[in-house]
């Protein structure tokens, strides 16, 4: 099994700008919990009872990309026993981007890139990429990634699906990872309608895949309810085989503990889609 979406953080290591900033609630919570080490033993301990031998690490806010790339490779190369991909922070607006994935290139753990487009509303940190997404430069980019083997996660909120989805429609042959289902901030009926609709204009790319991840970033005080339409409708536009979970840890251990989280997960799930949902969609997609 393979967890497609968590975090590791050592805050002696690496400098993390935003999780080190105290007295500061996010949109996804009270990140006071978590302000301390998150380290692979630690997740090793939440995940393994289920059956997990593998995970891919996501770039979380480092101030030097390239330093959390090379803490994280350097843990994939220490523990052997656990297959360890990373997914590292890009800038799709630098023209030099290529020289970095030369670089990034050279770490065997590295299997793709991420720059979030938009986190939540109010929070648009990436709305230097929104304002640029017709750019040339970011399309060669985005050319060269999948040039290079490399795939993409994409993180944006459903108000902006419908413009990155005629960027992505460009690249075909680039394989982009949907994170967070789409981050479904609003969980009123209208708000999953709107979301619904607007994922349509990302699921109908078949070189997307959905993650199934971070549900409950938007709703804390969550239950297996609050998550089943979500999953049912990604599950419904996607198929099992461009769906995969994954954790969100240390960030959803905020709202649940992990055999909580994958409880509600299994329950919904259809059994017959555990093995795609739970490792061969990974698997096939980072090329584990």
């Amino acid at each position: 099994m393979i967890d497609a979406h968590h975090h590791l953080w050592d805050l002696s290591a690496v400098f993390y700008p935003w999780l080190e900033e105290k007295s500061k609630k996010r949109f996804f919570g009270d990140p006071k919990p978590i302000q301390k080490d998150y380290l692979i033993h630690n997740f090793k301990k939440d995940c393994k009872s289920h059956g997990f031998k593998g995970s891919v690490h996501i770039q979380v806010g480092a101030k030097d990309a390239l330093k959390e790339a090379m803490w994280i490779d350097g843990i994939a190369k220490n523990h052997p026993e656990w297959i360890l991909k990373q997914v590292v922070f890009c800038d799709l607006t630098n023209p030099r981007l290529p020289v970095e994935i030369d670089t990034f290139e050279q770490l065997t753990s590295v299997a793709g890139v991420r720059q979030i487009l938009s986190r939540a509303p109010g929070e648009e940190a990436g709305s230097i990429l929104l304002d640029n997404l017709g750019s040339p430069v970011v399309f060669e980019n985005l050319k060269t990634l999948s040039r290079r083997g490399f795939t993409f996660d994409l993180q944006l909120i459903p108000e902006v699906m419908k413009q990155a989805a005629l960027l992505f429609d460009k690249v075909p042959e680039l394989k982009v990872a949907l994170c967070h289902a789409g981050s479904p901030h609003d969980r009123t009926r209208e708000g999953i309608l709107y979301w619904r609709k607007a994922l349509t204009s990302i699921s109908s790319l078949t070189n997307v895949t959905c993650k199934i991840s971070g549900l409950g970033m938007f709703k804390h005080d969550w239950s297996v309810e609050d998550f089943r339409p979500l999953i049912e409708i990604c599950l419904d536009q996607f198929g099992s085989k461009r769906c995969m979970f994954g954790s969100n840890f240390p960030v959803d251990s905020l709202y649940s503990d992990y055999n909580t989280l994958m409880s509600a997960i299994m329950t919904i799930v259809p059994k017959s889609y555990h093995e795609a949902i739970f490792e061969k969609t990974a698997r096939k997609f980072y090329s584990i």
